[in-house]
């Protein structure tokens, strides 16, 4: 099986040009005007499976696969290299039924945070594939500051983690190579994965679909330091969270910009992919951009809504605001 290896990151990494994906950075980051949406692509290419089209049109196959009340356990499989990546693993049960079926045996586990929610099927899987490297952030202590976890020190650990990864490591599975982003806020340690060549981000819980996780560590500057991290990475990027959060954070979103024409329009395709039971998950960030506002500190109708201009100071607003509203 291939084995994962970390290194320094060197040279630039190879991505697809805008061109090849049909997009217009100019027009997504305009203001949507006259009463119609600025987005390019449009809305209804911006999340779900047409977003995952993408990802397969690069090589590799993908399956979403719903674990627990709301969470999502990607599974990518990569042809061409033989290549199984499984990432965070909420619950092992669909996982492995998710894996038997397609005749799948996982090469590597690639964990973000330490929550039971991301890593408690992680030695199940373990047990049913020897071979299987898990990767992970390393273990640290951190004192949170309540109610969530309790306040006081608390240990994060990813069980059976064989390779430990950190920021600017590259990631080399079998044919797949990822670079390692540091995206504290939501936890200590939490991590991102961006595949450059497709280009992808696996963004667990600090970036989700119109909004962002929870600062558990009460650390408001270090999440919003990694969102722009996530942010700053090209708008054609396909970004996987780990829950199905979207139609809670498009209420939001409408309460912090009902004048946005991009979101509204978002917000309608929200609508029309839960009543048929499907996924907004993956989105594409550049349509985060546009209509996120956990993401648009500085753009001038957020800051007016909370009275602030400076970008942890808005979004440290507007994250209250959804942690209270």
């Amino acid at each position: 099986a291939p084995v994962a290896t970390t290194a320094s990151v060197v040279g630039a990494a190879v991505a697809l040009t805008t061109a090849t994906l049909g997009f217009h950075r100019g027009r997504v980051c305009a203001m949507a005007t006259a009463g119609r949406s600025s987005l390019a692509p449009p809305v209804a290419e911006g999340m779900g499976s047409a977003v995952a089209a993408r990802v397969e049109r690069s090589g590799i196959e993908v399956e979403l696969v719903p674990c627990l009340d709301d969470n999502y356990c990607p599974i990518f499989h990569h042809p061409a290299s033989g290549t199984t990546l499984v990432v965070d693993t909420p619950e092992a049960a669909p996982i492995l039924a998710a894996l038997r079926a397609r005749g799948l045996s996982p090469t590597h586990i690639l964990n973000t945070h330490h929550h039971e929610d991301h890593v408690g099927g992680n030695l199940e899987l373990k047990r049913a594939f020897p071979e299987v490297r898990i990767l992970g952030p390393g273990d640290r202590a951190y004192d949170y500051p309540g109610p969530y976890p309790a306040a006081g020190r608390h240990r994060e650990t990813i069980p059976g983690v064989d390779i430990v990864v950190s920021e600017s490591d590259v990631v080399m599975c079998g044919g797949l190579q990822a670079r390692v982003l540091e995206v504290g806020g939501h936890t200590a340690g939490h991590v991102a994965y961006f595949f450059p060549e497709v280009p992808m981000v696996l963004a667990g819980d600090c970036l989700f679909t119109m909004g962002c996780g929870r600062v558990f560590t009460g650390d408001f500057a270090l999440m919003q330091a990694s969102l722009q991290k996530l942010r700053s990475l090209p708008g054609e990027t396909v970004v996987y969270s780990a829950h199905e959060y979207t139609a809670s954070n498009a209420k939001f979103a409408l309460q912090v910009e009902p004048g946005n024409v991009d979101l509204q329009e978002r917000v309608e395709q929200v609508t029309r992919l839960r009543a048929q039971g499907l996924p907004t998950v993956p989105t594409l960030l550049a349509h985060e951009w546009a209509t996120n506002p956990m993401l648009r500190w500085d753009a001038p109708s957020v800051q007016a809504v909370v009275g602030k201009s400076d970008p942890v100071d808005v979004f440290t607003a507007v994250r209250r605001w959804k942690d209270t509203g």
